[in-house]
């Protein structure tokens, strides 16, 4: 009860006229760029992020998290029309939706997914209101080497799911860490990795490295793909979600729910693993398997409420224990942080106005979310139709203005350049970008727990595994480490020659599309020919 309360309490200031504004400006921009080709959420709010500094905290979140569902909306536009899926979470809906929408059936694909969001985002926001509380009592308890191993298990997750490879993965984990080193060691003083640049005593700001490796790079790396011909946009018009479509739609939503909240609430959890999990169910207990493949609008409703409730159950480890899951938690981290805010089990009690007015602003904007997403589709279709070197270009202008502004120092001009090619090579070689981010953020936590867990057992190691929630969570990260290579050895080792050819192929096939993944993908650049 005392969770409703707060929550009411919430709405008290989110309700406000200026927030009420603050939240509608987020909807609008977070869906106007989310739904732009080859742009997802994590990449949304990295190049929204510095427009959010020059407000008061509470309405500054407020608009961040309409940008962050507004994101979450604005990409299964994408993915139904384009068949452009701004991240692997979506890859699903695209699978359905896009083939619901050749069929001339896109005004249903939308509708459900438009819906579906909205449930979905409704009910994980609640329960993230109802269990935040609990899970910052059990995390009070947690010493500093609990929260080393959350912070490893939370890399280890994001570095092996992400990407076509988890070598990669862990590649890409790796430049995040190091870019996390570059500045002074706060318990020692001395200056690391700055190459005597007095600028960068202070540490690479996070802001320019976020929008540097996903708007820099993604448009970069568009560009080199950038063949020349308009987009083909599939027309969204047609009948609208039947009574026999809601018939079909309303259980998908609620399992996708209830496969999507758990898995986003896990530190090593995501998106990814609900929205598959929920199209294999769909899939398997529909009445018309004849319609999986070819647009089987269960197919769309399903993973894209599992898709939004993870996006709200992300939010708990995020905001109880500063764990960011996603890329997307990272930059919002990163928000709380340029704030002097540290999430975490005492930001409930140190900030508890600004989180529950957080937590109610979401709901009001996923209403608000609904009602702009259904009448005004026309609109963000016509948005697909902006000729690509304008719209990258503007990319470009707004990563750069915004990138400058944080700090007025035209050093981050240079930096924006230099870690904007990084991340072009990293998506033209198939390095995914989101562990690089989260390495960069959650890389000096785990650094000052660690060396704090150590200071205080003078030096011993054994102090990491002490606890029995720190053996528990380190042995999980080493499952999902070593897991995925084991059973590899082991189905290498009983397949034929022939299956191992056809996985070859198959492998190949979904590195290809893993490295599409948050970028123009083959097929819609093929459009343009």
């Amino acid at each position: 009860m005392m969770a409703i309360d707060e929550l009411l309490g919430g709405f008290a200031d989110a309700l406000t006229p200026l927030n009420l504004l603050f939240a509608l400006l987020g909807v609008l921009l977070g869906t106007a760029v989310g739904v732009l080709p080859g742009i997802g959420p994590a990449m949304t709010v990295a190049l929204l992020l510095p427009a959010t500094y020059v407000l008061e905290p509470t309405s500054a979140l407020i608009m961040f998290a309409g940008i962050y569902y507004g994101g979450m909306y604005g990409g299964s536009t994408t993915s139904i029309l384009l068949n452009t899926p701004g991240e692997s979470s979506s890859i699903m809906t695209a699978l359905e939706g896009n083939r619901m929408a050749k069929a001339g059936r896109g005004s249903a694909a939308l509708a459900t997914a438009a819906i579906g969001s909205f449930v979905a985002g409704t009910i994980a926001t609640l329960l993230l209101a109802l269990v935040a509380p609990t899970v910052v009592d059990l995390a009070i308890g947690v010493t500093p080497a609990d929260y080393f191993a959350l912070a490893v298990i939370a890399f280890v997750a994001v570095a092996t799911v992400l990407g076509s490879s988890p070598l990669r993965g862990l590649a890409a984990l790796c430049l995040g860490l190091y870019l996390g080193l570059v500045g002074t060691d706060v318990l020692t003083g001395q200056e690391r990795f700055t190459l005597g640049v007095p600028q960068l005593s202070d540490g690479i700001d996070v802001v320019v490295v976020a929008v540097a490796l996903f708007a820099v790079g993604e448009a970069l790396y568009v560009a080199s793909r950038l063949r020349r011909g308009a987009v083909q946009v599939i027309d969204h018009k047609g009948n609208w979600m039947t009574r026999d479509d809601f018939r079909r739609s309303w259980k998908p939503w609620l399992r996708g729910t209830a496969f999507g909240f758990p898995f986003g609430a896990l530190p090593a959890g995501g998106a990814e693993i609900p929205t598959f999990l929920s199209y294999a169910t769909e899939r398997k207990l529909t009445k018309h398997p004849e319609e999986f493949g070819k647009g089987a609008i269960e197919g769309v409703a399903g993973p894209e409420a599992a898709n939004n409730a993870a996006a709200a159950g992300v939010l708990v480890p995020l905001l109880t224990l500063g764990i960011p899951t996603s890329a997307t938690a990272a930059i919002i981290l990163a928000a709380f942080q340029g704030y002097g805010i540290q999430p975490g089990p005492t930001l409930l009690t140190t900030e508890g106005p600004l989180v529950w007015a957080l937590i109610a602003s979401l709901l009001i904007g996923n209403a608000m979310l609904l009602v702009l997403n259904l009448p005004l589709v026309g609109l963000w279709v016509k948005l697909l139709r902006i000729p690509r070197p304008y719209l990258y270009a503007g990319i470009l202008m707004f990563a750069s203005l915004g990138s400058f502004a944080v700090n007025a120092d035209p050093l981050d001009l240079v930096l924006l350049l230099v870690l904007g090619l990084l991340g072009f090579l990293m998506r033209r070689y198939g390095w995914p970008v989101a562990p690089a981010v989260i390495g960069l953020i959650l890389g000096p936590i785990a650094e000052t727990n660690l060396r704090r867990a150590l200071a205080i057992s003078g030096g011993d190691l054994g102090v990491l595994v002490d606890s029995w929630f720190s053996r528990i969570v380190l042995f999980l990260a080493l499952v999902a480490l070593v897991g995925p290579i084991v059973l590899r050895l082991v189905k290498g080792r009983r397949s034929t020659p022939a299956e191992v050819q056809a996985d070859g192929r198959l492998e190949h096939r979904d590195r290809d599309q893993a490295v599409r993944t948050g970028a123009d993908r083959e097929d819609w650049g093929a459009s343009d020919g």
